[in-house]
């Protein structure tokens, strides 16, 4: 059995698009004076990395956000609170 590996530099697709969106997009390539396999790539990079970062958002809140916060602090609720009732103990008679 053999096996042919193939690296492909660029890849051909066919995609549809409305009129306008095509109109639009050949002349924005013609004034930014770059082809329009280019400006299809620049635009595809640009969105991939956009929804990229809001994955990574998104997981990041779910590891790090208010809910898992909270279950952090609330451990440490009964110390906090003490604190705060010492603090008022202590400076009651202070004035400002």
């Amino acid at each position: 059995m053999f096996y042919t590996f193939v690296i492909l530099l660029y890849m051909k697709t066919a995609v549809s698009l409305p009129d306008k969106i095509y109109l639009e997009a050949e002349e924005t390539a013609q004034n930014m004076g770059i082809t329009r396999s280019a400006l299809y790539c620049n635009a595809l990079i640009e969105y991939i990395k956009k929804n990229n970062r809001k994955y990574i958002t998104q997981k990041l809140n779910e590891v790090y956000g208010a809910e898992a916060h909270d279950d952090y602090y609330k451990e440490f609720e009964p110390i906090s609170e003490a604190g705060l009732e010492s603090i008022r103990e202590l400076t009651k008679n202070d004035t400002w």
